[in-house]
């Protein structure tokens, strides 16, 4: 029995993994914030997809989500009272810049700086995502991720961030899961912009891999001292069989899914090989673009919530191969379809550890999403609370392993819009009542305060 799996539930607890490691809980702009049309801010581009008929379930909308920009400083003090000491939120960029460049909006940059100075004034560090998805709808009307132009628009955004807010923000990361929003946004259509095929997916994935890289060394010449990464969705992905066609089936998505932004930005270039689709991409490369594309991350961040099981099939264009989904495959699972399998994480963090550019590794979202029950103003969430304990001990196997693990954030703070699935999946340690926007600590948010103590 390895010494991961010998620590009892009563001894599993924050210390196990060291006084350095970071522990905290992360939250996002578009999520949470809700008053999407006041106090001068911009539309983004969510704010409008969803507005269309049947593109988010039950007719959905981010407007009101948990209304976190009326309610941060109750939303800090739960974090507090939780005696969670980081916290990653994003900058809603067309609340800033409302065009998405040319002129400030002074309220949102005092919103901001609210943020911020609450955090600090309760001894939680600001972790700020500066990209997760809310692109400003005017530069989306301009071409978005698929004009080469957004590294200046992005450029001009970045700068703006670092200089009004880095003066008491050290952590930084540059885009929330590029794989998502430009796959789901430009390649497959179900999230907003609701752009489908090659044409627009392929400029928009080697633009947002020179904007990660590009801001990086934007904040870098700004401030030296600066910690910065940038977070990537991971799936650890098995194939249905050990059929050979399943097996390069495989392949062929884990290297869209986990190695497309990652690989480029360590100056391996994109994973052509496996992923012939890619070829098209070189005519969106310009000559020095190799070495515009390098970041020098000091940390990478990554997100994982289950595994895929790929299988082939000649139906599904480009790709020739399918995701199994978890109901299918008689599987438990989350409300959201996701397989609860806690060695995903522990294979994503090892496969990640492989890349010698990488310096080192944060779980930058980890949680779940299940059918949260009131009684008697309590949330007795024993699932997530068995998975998050599940997982944890993976990612503490990680690390006992020796990979280059060195902090875990929960998804989420509170419930909040969850993009197409609206507000039906909760994953939050904080239940909101989106009509009355009462919260409720979950018992999984007692159990990481106890967890963080070192009491579970």
């Amino acid at each position: 029995m390895s010494k991961n799996h010998s620590i009892t539930e009563e001894q599993f607890h924050s210390k196990n993994f060291g006084d350095d490691f970071i522990w905290g809980i992360s939250a996002s702009a578009p999520q949470s914030e809700g008053a999407h049309n006041i106090d001068g801010k911009g539309f983004s581009i969510w704010d409008t997809f969803s507005e269309r008929r049947k593109k988010i379930l039950n007719g959905d909308t981010p407007h009101h989500a948990s209304q976190f920009y009326h309610h941060y400083k109750q939303d800090i003090a739960i974090i507090k009272s939780l005696h969670i000491p980081n916290f990653r939120f994003s900058i809603s960029w067309s609340r800033i810049l409302p065009n998405g460049i040319g002129a400030i909006n002074q309220p949102g940059i005092d919103f901001y700086n609210r943020v911020i100075d609450e955090c600090l004034a309760n001894n939680i560090v600001p972790w700020v995502t500066l990209y997760h998805w809310d692109l400003p709808l005017a530069l989306s009307h301009k071409g978005g991720w698929a004009n080469r132009e957004i590294i200046h628009w992005f450029s001009e955004y970045v700068t703006l961030c670092i200089r009004t807010f880095g003066d008491r923000v050290k952590h930084w990361m540059i885009l929330n899961e590029p794989m998502v929003f430009t796959g789901a946004g430009y390649f497959l259509g179900v999230h907003a912009p609701g752009e489908k095929g090659l044409k627009k997916f392929l400029p928009a994935v080697h633009h947002a891999v020179l904007c990660q890289a590009t801001g990086a060394k934007i904040i870098k010449n700004e401030i030296a001292i600066a910690e910065v990464g940038s977070t990537f969705s991971c799936s650890y992905i098995t194939p249905n069989s050990n059929s050979a066609k399943d097996i390069a089936a495989a392949n062929r998505i884990d290297a869209l899914l986990n190695r497309l932004f990652i690989e480029p930005s360590l100056g391996m270039g994109y994973p052509i090989n496996e992923l012939p689709l890619l070829k098209k991409i070189e005519r969106y490369i310009k000559p020095g673009d190799e070495n515009l594309m390098l970041a020098d991350f000091d940390f990478v961040g990554i997100q994982n919530y289950t595994r895929e099981v790929v299988a082939h099939t000649y139906l599904v264009p480009y790709l020739q191969a399918k995701v199994i989904p978890a109901n299918k495959r008689k599987v438990y699972h989350t409300t959201m379809d996701w397989e609860v399998y806690p060695e995903a994480i522990y294979e994503m963090i090892k496969k990640m550890s492989s890349y010698s550019g990488v310096k080192k590794i944060i779980v930058t979202e980890n949680g779940a999403a299940f059918h949260d029950e009131e009684q008697n103003e309590k949330i007795n969430d024993e699932e997530r609370i068995n998975y998050l304990s599940g997982y944890l001990r993976q990612v503490h196997h990680a690390k006992a392993d020796g990979h280059k693990i060195s902090g875990y954030f929960v998804w989420a703070l509170t419930d909040n819009f969850e993009w197409t699935e609206g507000y039906y999946p909760r994953f939050g340690l904080v239940h909101v009542n989106f009509e009355t926007q009462k919260r409720i600590i979950k018992q999984s948010g007692w159990w990481y305060k106890n967890f963080l103590n070192g009491k579970e």
